[in-house]
């Protein structure tokens, strides 16, 4: 069974260099282990990796026991909806791919919310059909 993403199609790769998701399979895939939803597909500013940092979330150090290179910015990653969230109403919410951020996102995260700093859809979308 294929996963979706917040628009409703299947879930698109969000980034294999460094190789992301919960899962390391570089897509945002939710599943029953990832109890901090790591489904928004994300691209790291500094701004954004500056303030994970500042509130206790580490981006930026590589931790090889957990296959996690370090990011900087440009980096796609599947971060956690509240992280994003909480990014967001600070004023350093990082860009989302929309095509593979996890459709249980949206438990946490409203569209319209993603839909303003989404990177891969035109300003125009009233010509997009729906999946």
């Amino acid at each position: 069974m294929s996963m979706r993403n917040v628009l409703g199609g299947e879930l698109q790769e969000c980034g294999i260099d460094p190789m992301t998701g919960f899962t390391r399979s570089g897509r945002c895939e939710v599943t029953p282990d990832d109890l901090g939803v790591h489904g928004v597909c994300a691209v790291m500013t500094e701004d954004f990796l500056q303030h994970q940092l500042g509130v206790g979330n580490d981006l930026v150090t590589p931790r090889p026991m957990w296959s996690f290179p370090g990011l900087r910015a440009g980096d796609r990653w599947c971060v956690v909806a509240v992280r994003w969230l909480q990014a967001q109403r600070a004023g350093c919410g990082a860009p989302v791919v929309l095509a593979s951020t996890h459709e249980s996102v949206l438990e946490v995260v409203p569209l319209t919310l993603l839909q303003q700093h989404a990177v891969d859809v035109p300003d125009d979308v009233s010509g997009l059909t729906h999946g």
